[in-house]
């Protein structure tokens, strides 16, 4: 036994009559669809429905499961507190992910918020799929802020306990598409909106699940998805199977866009694992991507690489890496900038130099990006196969009187109220006016909005 089937649905709570009052009918289509889904869950009379929600708790570095021996909710939040639910938790089949993904070394499991009450984005496909068929128990996932490669890895291992409790078991991706496609919906448009939705229906048609991993992060961003990571959590559940695929319906008359897709398990595909298929390809690209880095970018690699393996701080003697003369005699701020699986991991830097060296300013920020960063625990030394470096040199700031001086593509900017700082780098993914690069700055110095500031910009020198 394992798991039989998995659906990709929306969870607009208008869709629930009781709630709509009339506007459901603006989704008909939608609703139809999802009877559809309903009836064939039903068909196939589950044992346990896995449901991923991402209004369910959520951590940045994290994947939550509900657990304990079930939860209740209702959708008094939008009006209609007659629409209850009272679930049971499969807490056996919980347990054995969370067993396994502690022997995978997969921050996942039952740590989080618990006894939160269903969120909406579990009790709408609830409300359809109840209307047909109640006999089930309920495992309930939560999204998170990791890539979406352990996404994937968490649903393959959702999968790997189905099998090895022998559950009869479908699993349901709830989630929206983009929420900025007309100009009239609630969350404005922007051209990345359409663009999703018309790319991930094409993937969701082809069951072609390699390909979500490559939706960029500002590419989603932009779009204002929020049902991404399930459909990969989805996609991992369903890893090295053959499938039967079928797109019910595709709605965005709202101005949020509702899909949902059936995937019918029909057999093994060992052609199908593209969770390996995809590192395979990603690994050879990182590679090749760092023998042609300069070096500035392999000094920095070869310091994290060096302490997370020691403990040590490499010295400039002992380094592999040949150390430029401009390194050793110039004196810069540095930033060193790490990634993983696209998603930023860590990023420490000085304005104005603190050593003898830019050589030196790099090992040293290049270890405090690794290990320092308080937005993320620290690297392990498994991930290191997996990391994108880059190295900005920074200028000697200038002051400016105005905003008018700025250009977020050219220039990085440093705000100051007091003793609060705040710094952005030029020239970065959704940054595209001079106001946001300020907002964001604010932000991140705890400088409120309406606070005036002294501001100051410098240019980079960016090694990749």
């Amino acid at each position: 036994m394992a798991i039989k089937a998995a659906f990709m649905v929306p969870h607009p709570p208008m869709i629930v009559p009781a709630v709509g009052k009339g506007s459901e009918e603006q989704v008909i289509k939608t609703a139809n669809a999802y009877d559809e889904v309903a009836k064939r869950i039903a068909e196939i009379k589950p044992d346990t429905i896995i449901i991923s929600s991402p209004h369910a708790p959520m951590y940045g570095d994290y994947i939550n499961m509900s657990s304990g021996k079930g939860d209740r909710g209702s959708l008094a939040d939008f009006r209609a507190p007659e629409v209850k639910f009272d679930e049971t938790y499969d807490s056996e089949l919980v347990a054995k992910i969370e067993t396994l993904a502690s022997l995978n070394r997969l921050d996942a499991g039952t740590l989080g918020r618990q006894n939160t009450g269903l969120d909406h984005g579990t009790m709408v496909p609830l409300y359809f799929i109840e209307k047909y068929y109640k006999d089930f128990k309920l495992v309930r996932i939560g999204l998170s802020g990791l890539a979406l490669t352990k996404h994937y890895e968490l649903g393959m291992l959702v999968a790997k306990a189905c099998e090895e409790l022998g559950r009869n078991a479908v699993y349901v991706a709830s989630g929206d598409l983009s929420h900025k496609l007309q100009v009239y919906g609630p969350y404005g448009f922007a051209p990345e909106g359409p663009e999703y939705d018309k790319r991930i229906m094409d993937v969701a048609g082809r069951a072609a699940f390699e390909e979500m991993f490559d939706f960029d992060e500002t590419f989603c961003e932009k779009a204002a998805e929020c049902g991404h990571r399930s459909f990969v959590m989805m996609a991992g559940a369903l890893d090295g199977k053959s499938l039967k695929t079928e797109v019910l319906s595709h709605e965005d008359v709202t101005g949020v866009g509702y899909g949902i897709a059936t995937f019918e398990v029909t057999g093994n595909d060992e052609n199908r694992h593209f969770l390996k298929s995809y590192m395979d390809r990603h690994q050879s690209k990182l590679n090749k991507d760092r023998e042609n880095a300069d070096e500035y970018v392999k000094l920095a690699a070869e310091s994290v690489e060096y302490y997370l393996k020691t403990g040590r701080m490499i010295d400039m003697k002992d380094c592999k890496t040949s150390i430029l003369p401009e390194m050793k005699s110039n004196r810069a701020g540095a930033f060193v900038s790490i990634h993983e699986h696209g998603r930023l991991r860590g990023c420490i830097g000085t304005i104005l130099p603190v050593t003898d060296c830019l050589a030196e300013e790099i090992i040293r920020n290049a270890v405090s990006a690794s290990t320092e960063d308080p937005r993320f625990n620290p690297i392990e030394p498994d991930e290191l196969p997996w990391l994108e470096i880059n190295v900005d040199v920074l200028s000697t700031p200038e002051p400016i009187k105005s905003e008018a001086e700025l250009d977020p593509k050219k220039y990085g900017v440093i705000v100051t109220n007091g003793r609060r700082r705040g710094l952005l780098l030029p020239d970065l993914d959704g940054v595209d006016t001079v106001e946001r690069q300020i907002s964001i700055s604010k932000q991140k110095a705890g400088i409120a909005p309406d606070e005036p500031v002294e501001l100051q910009r410098f240019t980079v020198t960016r090694h990749v």
